[in-house]
């Protein structure tokens, strides 16, 4: 068996994905409201020329799941680390917080060929009441031992740290390589410090709901950008200062599949409320009409900046094939 690759037109990572969510087999809040159909949102993905996809692992759990699920699919890959928010569960891990980050870099180290960032990691003030500031604090610095051990970027989240967040990295930037800041929502000025430190910056439909939002994206040098869904989360919503942006007839590019309630749920629909990887169509359309590029020169350009990253040796117009026979 072997992998090969082929020429396509319009080829976009999605840098975020939560596709360990539950809702993606069906569940939510833990009953079951309609099939498993991660099968057919991965196909509506492929399809909309999603050629790979990044799950995120925001737990040590939540990590191997992560894996367990790559290791199904080609063109699914990993990060692995502890969301802010989730760091309040390090302190009751079996064996304490080094057991719980030797697991995480077990874990990277035996899984190199799918992992390809540590993280998701950083602070989030605006959540205290899932984990205080000093245990978020202690544990994002973990991170940056597991970058130095594995030699992967990182894979970052700022949440309204009025500048703690940045001075941490800039405190700690000789540790790791390089990185991405996703899901950005910050201001102009926080956008800057993280550019200074020579980080990339993701964009999702909650970096683009106000027009203060939209302002700090258009800053963003096009060599320092990537775009995600951060699904099921983060959706461009009909009230967000972005959605002006779209082509609601699809004529210049790609229009949604319908989406309907998750009590009337098809196989051919979208879930309402669910966001999905296949809507990163969407964001690209908005990033690039407010940036007055072209989609498929800013699909283009976004793809080699993450290749850079996170899949070093690809280029664009390439595309990583499900493995084939060897001949």
């Amino acid at each position: 068996m072997h992998r090969r690759l082929v020429a396509r037109s319009m080829q976009i990572i999605d840098i975020g994905a939560n596709l360990t969510d539950p809702v993606f087999r069906g569940k939510y809040r833990g009953k079951q409201a309609h099939d498993d159909d991660l099968g057919v949102v991965l196909q509506r993905a492929r399809a909309a020329g999603v050629e790979r996809m990044m799950v995120t692992g925001g737990s040590l759990h939540e990590s191997k799941e992560a894996i367990d699920l790559c290791r199904q699919h080609q063109d699914l890959f990993a990060t692995a680390g502890c969301h802010p928010t989730r760091t309040s569960e390090v302190d009751g891990h079996p064996g304490g917080a080094d057991a719980y980050f030797a697991g995480l870099r077990d874990l990277i180290l035996s899984n190199k060929d799918k992992i390809v960032a540590v993280g998701e990691c950083g602070l989030d003030y605006d959540r205290l009441h899932f984990s205080d500031k000093p245990t978020q604090n202690k544990y994002f610095l973990r991170h940056f031992d597991l970058a130095e051990a594995t030699g992967l970027p990182l894979f970052l989240h700022d949440r309204n740290t009025g500048g703690e967040f940045a001075a941490v990295l800039k405190q700690n930037r000789h540790r790791f390589s390089t990185g991405v800041v996703h899901s950005f929502t910050g201001t102009a000025e926080e956008l800057r410090e993280l550019l200074a430190l020579g980080l990339y910056i993701g964009v999702n439909g909650c970096s683009l709901k106000t027009d203060d939002n939209l302002a700090a994206v258009k800053l963003i040098p096009v060599d320092r950008l990537m775009i995600e869904t951060d699904c099921p989360y983060c959706e461009i919503r009909p009230t967000h200062a972005s959605h002006k942006l779209l082509d609601p007839a699809g004529v210049a590019s790609w229009v949604a599949p319908d989406a309907k309630r998750k009590e009337r749920w098809c196989s051919d629909s979208m879930v309402k409320s669910r966001n999905e990887p296949c809507t990163i169509r969407l964001v690209l359309q908005a990033v690039a009409k407010l940036l007055a590029i072209d989609e498929a020169e800013l699909a283009a350009r976004m793809f080699e900046n993450t290749c850079k990253v996170f899949f070093p040796g690809t280029t664009h117009d390439s595309k990583l094939e499900l493995d084939t026979p060897a001949q």
